[in-house]
């Protein structure tokens, strides 16, 4: 528990001088340290600071006039924006600073979003914005922790609407701060994906006996974002290996649906040469709002509310084909180990015989093209059996245990040993 965690400010202080010395004190007064970056391009703020906006040119390998004359706004908030990034990422390796909060509109959040990318997994990451939970903002450029508070009443000036948001942003990072623990490496981490647990449940019988091999086993469920903090890790290098067995939301952003995880889903864990054994579960479901009308491309096909968020319609056997080749695609390129098990009894819960979204003619042109198309360098495993039977699990600790063996993925630290 830190008595008196420092959080980095930041934001433009020349035009938001007010809010962010508000929220200064409001840091201070909880019993944080603020630590103040500004990330201004014309002026200075009224206030000391930590890291004026000279520091940040020069962490961009530039200065603040040729910054300023570099073309537009664009061009010079994104040379803050690197500048930013890799001055907190300094800070942070240095032991300065337990956390971050930043505030801005679309321009500050732009430039917010890249720092907290570049700080890791358990550092508390707080950005206060105009345009929080908006479509304007892609998946991809979401740290895997990040926290959001729409900036209400905040265009100019503060109010009481202002400092009652302010306050809460404050008081959340310095409380995520204190409270925080940073992920622990004792064991090897194993990410898998799956889409809940009714339809798809390998990791039942998964979870339990990589634990008892000795490794950390951490799920996440691909509704979009799920996918994308489990790319954000393997892009870190944060894995041991992935078992990306629930590749819907490939599936959902090659038919346009914003229920993605962005277009690099399942890329990271192959261009770090993480080890990889993948599977397509649901990939024949296409997730959109449910509070939206069906997309046209799929009037007519089978459809499902899950609740009032989430609905899934099922794609045709032509654009399963579509989605193998794409698949097909993304293992080639990687750089490490992959190994590709393909269910033919099945891909996810519901589309089992007497099930209602059961279409084995589409399931077949699924997997005739993922025999056609997967690369020669990619092991191919094909089973009879269903994702969710048992021998899908068997046939995953297979390869998996075979890679142990030949070195592929690092051994586990078994509890015993570890208590010993």
């Amino acid at each position: 528990m830190k008595e008196n965690p420092r959080i980095l400010v930041i934001g433009t202080g020349d035009t938001k001088a007010d809010e962010l010395s508000f929220m200064r004190e409001r840091i201070e007064a909880v019993g944080g340290v603020a630590v103040m970056m500004d990330v201004s391009v014309l002026g200075d703020p009224p206030y000391p600071l930590a890291h004026d906006r000279h520091a940040v040119a020069r962490a961009a390998r530039s200065t603040i006039e040729k910054i300023a004359a570099s073309g537009d706004e664009n061009s010079a908030m994104t040379l803050m924006a690197e500048g930013a990034a890799s001055l907190a990422r300094t800070l942070h390796e240095a032991g300065e600073i337990d956390g971050m909060i930043a505030l801005g509109g679309t321009m500050g959040t732009d430039l917010a979003l890249d720092v907290a990318l570049a700080l890791p997994l358990g550092v508390p990451k707080f950005v206060v914005s105009t345009i929080a939970y908006s479509h304007l903002v892609p998946p991809e450029r979401i740290a895997t922790d990040l926290m959001m508070i729409l900036w209400a009443g905040g265009l100019y000036g503060l109010n009481a609407t202002c400092r009652a948001v302010l306050s809460q942003a404050c008081g959340a990072v310095v409380g995520a701060a204190r409270a925080a623990l940073p992920p622990d490496a004792a064991r090897p981490v194993i990410g898998m994906s799956s889409l809940g647990k009714s339809c798809l449940g390998y990791m039942v019988a998964l979870k339990p006996e990589l634990e008892r091999r000795g490794y950390e086993v951490v799920v996440f469920h691909t509704t979009g974002m799920g996918g994308r903090a489990l790319e954000a890790i393997a892009a870190q290098r944060g894995f041991a290996a992935v078992l990306d067995f629930s590749l819907q939301e490939l599936a959902n952003q090659h038919t346009g649906s914003v229920v993605n995880s962005g277009a690099d889903r399942l890329e990271n864990a192959g261009r770090a040469g993480i080890p990889q054994i993948v599977a397509p579960g649901a990939i024949d479901m296409v997730d959109f709002p449910t509070w939206q009308e069906v997309p046209g491309r799929f009037a007519g096909r089978p459809y499902h509310a899950h609740n009032r968020l989430l609905a899934s319609v099922t794609s045709d056997a032509a654009t399963r084909r579509e989605i193998a080749r794409a698949i097909s695609g993304k293992l080639g390129s990687a750089t490490g180990p992959v190994a590709f098990i393909l269910p033919a009894g099945g891909i996810q819960q519901w589309d089992r015989e007497g099930e209602p979204l059961h279409e084995p003619e589409a399931l077949a042109a699924f997997v005739e093209a993922m025999r056609a198309s997967v690369p020669a360098k990619v092991e191919m495993h094909e089973i009879a059996a269903h994702i969710n039977d048992a021998d899908f699990a068997a046939k995953a600790l297979e390869i998996f245990d075979r890679w142990v063996a030949e070195g592929v993925i690092p051994p586990g630290k078994p509890r015993d040993r570890e208590a010993a």
